[in-house]
């Protein structure tokens, strides 16, 4: 039986800011984005299940994807707009060769109040020290299994060790906030080569708490990949009940400032935390202050639909107008969140994870 790695017991994180459980208020307008994600890259290493159908889907070519200096550039305008959360994903944006850069550039801008990494964590051991010297605050690693051979059928080739060397080097880094991620995905027929991880969610949440680190589960969501996919989902219900002996009975809370996940306290009175996102089962587009780039310069205003503006030739000649206009049209796309059903929408299923950045 496969026993979990020794790791160095730390103190618990703090509570992580603005914690509240009162009863949400009506959310205002949402006038502008406050927060973008940038898909520095749509190359991956991995090839999970919920994501991608294979490792040999074709790629945007170097001269097709925005440079360092089109990031900065239009990270600049975003910033002087009214965005103050910056969020770096990919594909897997460890495989960026300048990702220490990019980091570094934007944490110099002024306005950015929050920067933070989401990451496979294969590349993450040797990154972790170089990218919190560059001023990388918060980092999500995604953690599907604790089981090397279940780890490596869900990721298609992952090595769980590496990852975990990631996640040590990561603690040593001393970032702010580290969370781990984990898509909760059912059993299926052992022949049909399915991996799920439903039966060690527990022990995810005990090993994470173990670093100072905070869990989080995901409903697996329909989008692109995963919507060709059904029967693999494991409800938000399942998922709490399956960790009630760690976390308390009471409301979910949310974060101020933060993305869509909701979080559970420790059933010790401490301060852990774990937390849930349900995009499956409950919309979470009332009040979504999020923008997202694809690594060729689209302004994507929705992660369930492909509707856009490409900001890409404003950006490579500067043109701060042209950056802007790319920003209200793309705004102007957001969906109403009265009608819309984010990613159960039909429109999701169309979406790359890998090239829009989850």
């Amino acid at each position: 039986m496969f026993s979990l790695p020794v790791l160095p017991v730390l103190p618990v994180l703090p509570v992580l800011p603005a914690v509240t459980d009162a009863p949400p208020a009506p959310l205002p307008p949402v006038r502008g984005p406050r927060a973008v994600r940038l898909s520095i890259t749509d190359r991956c290493d991995l090839a999970c299940v919920y994501c991608r159908p294979h490792r040999r889907e074709s790629h945007l070519s170097t001269a097709n994807r925005m440079g360092v200096d089109d990031w900065v550039t239009l990270v600049r305008v975003l910033v002087d707009r009214g965005v103050e959360r910056v969020r770096i994903t990919g594909g897997e944006p460890l495989l960026h060769p300048d990702v220490v850069e990019i980091v570094e550039r934007i944490a110099a801008l002024g306005g950015v109040r929050d920067l933070a990494l989401t990451t496979n964590g294969t590349r993450l051991a040797a990154l972790a020290a170089p990218l919190r010297r560059a001023g990388l605050t918060r980092l999500n690693v995604s953690v599907d299994s604790l089981r090397p051979e279940r780890f490596w059928r869900i990721t298609r080739g992952g090595r769980m060790a590496g990852v975990l060397r990631g996640i040590e080097a990561a603690v040593r880094a001393g970032f702010r906030e580290l969370k781990t991620n984990t898509v909760v995905l059912a059993h299926g027929p052992e022949e049909a080569g399915f991996a799920g991880n439903d039966d060690e969610l527990a022990e995810i949440a005990r090993w994470a708490w173990s670093l100072g680190a905070t869990p989080r589960f995901l409903e697996r969501m329909p989008i692109g990949e995963a919507a060709r996919a059904p029967g693999r989902s494991v409800p938000f219900e399942e998922i709490r009940a399956r960790l009630d002996e760690l976390v308390s009975p009471g409301p979910l809370e949310k974060m101020t400032d933060r993305g869509p996940a909701r979080y559970a306290r420790a059933r010790d009175g401490s301060a852990r935390l774990v937390g849930f996102i349900t995009g499956a089962s409950e919309s979470f587009c009332q009040g979504c202050d999020r923008l997202r780039v694809t690594s060729d310069g689209e302004l994507r205003p929705c992660l369930a639909t492909l509707d856009g503006t490409s900001a890409r030739a404003a950006v490579a000649c500067g043109d701060v107008q042209g950056i802007e206009a790319a920003l209200e049209g793309a705004w102007a796309r957001k969906p109403r969140a009265a009608a819309w059903r984010g990613c159960c929408e039909a429109s999701a299923a169309s979406v790359s994870m890998r090239a829009t950045g989850g």
